[in-house]
């Protein structure tokens, strides 16, 4: 797997992010179990945001002082940011079922932050082990790309069919087997996993949260990953747009949790989405889509889906 990005770049992403990790604890713990406001939200992932493109623009730095083409650092930096951004939009269809699991386990606000915040850190470390793997594969078998490519294809319009339906975790297979496997109590005992009832340690309702919360993150991630090789087959761009977007997440979730209604028509742009990145990845040895023209769809498409979305909102 080749990767335009120096050694340096490598060991200052790792950095950063355990220290954001680092510091997202920090602050955790000290504020301790708490519901999250709107204006903490914004804050926050407006933070995210910042050091997302101060990261890209790092990354056009050192691709611009290793290379001395200004014209490659500009693709590179082109590329981090249109996977930045197809991950974002498809992490809002993530948050979506956030919510439905939140909502269906009634965890309570105070709760929700240490949920995320453990589910973001499982997602880092399974996506990265995703990302080196297709990429490897991606590496020794291009063919990969064309099923990688049918595969969202087919994905984006399963998606568009079901957009309109309402989610349900009932007959959740996943669900019913864990339930099976795992004496759960039928009240939380504050922030733990574990309790004790009737001198038996059993699981607590957020454990079967966190387990919901990381088997929805496996299932986006078989998405989202192959969508980001369509943009870039530089495993560091795969996996620091991939990554950044996911240390927003937490910040966003609580972002959109109060104005969910308002984007209920989301989901029909991203199945168009999943579509035109498939298409692509089927297309690419016929007709390369340049990365500019990409990220002008996906701007594009999420543009018209937001407005539509508020002017046909419910509460409009």
């Amino acid at each position: 797997m080749e990767t335009i990005a120096p050694l340096w770049l490598w060991g200052v992403f790792v950095a950063f992010v355990l220290a954001a990790l680092f510091v997202d604890f920090a602050v955790l713990k000290k504020q301790g179990a708490h519901a999250v406001g709107i204006k903490e939200a914004v804050n926050w992932s407006l933070i995210w945001v910042a050091l997302s493109f101060l990261f890209n623009g790092l990354l056009w730095w050192a691709v611009k002082d290793s290379t001395g083409s200004t014209e490659l650092a500009n693709q590179k930096s082109l590329e981090f940011l249109t996977g930045y951004l197809i991950e974002k939009s498809l992490a809002v269809d993530n948050i979506f079922v956030f919510l439905l699991i939140f909502s269906y386990f009634a965890v309570p606000p105070a709760y929700q932050k240490r949920v995320l915040m453990i589910g973001i850190i499982g997602a880092i470390v399974l996506r990265t082990v995703m990302i080196l793997v297709g990429g490897w594969l991606l590496a020794q078998f291009h063919w990969i790309l064309y099923v990688f490519g049918a595969f969202l294809i087919l994905t984006g319009v399963k998606m568009w069919r079901g957009a309109g339906d309402e989610p349900a975790l009932n007959d959740n297979p996943a669900l019913k087997l864990l339930r099976r496997l795992l004496p759960v109590s039928k009240h939380y005992d504050g922030e733990k996993f574990w309790t004790v009832e009737n001198g038996k340690k059993i699981a607590t309702p957020l454990l079967m949260v966190i387990a919901m919360v990381g088997l929805t993150d496996v299932i986006f991630a078989v998405d989202s990953i192959p969508a980001i090789f369509a943009i870039t087959k530089d495993p560091f761009i795969v996996l620091t747009s991939n990554v950044f977007a996911i240390l927003g997440l937490r910040a966003m979730f609580f972002l959109l949790q109060a104005a969910a209604s308002r984007f209920h028509l989301l989901n029909y742009g991203l199945a168009v989405i999943l579509v035109f990145i498939g298409s692509k990845m089927v297309l690419i040895d016929v007709f390369k889509i340049p990365v500019a023209v990409s990220l002008g769809v996906v701007i594009g498409i999420l543009a018209i889906t937001m407005v539509w979305s508020a002017k046909t909102a419910p509460n409009t």
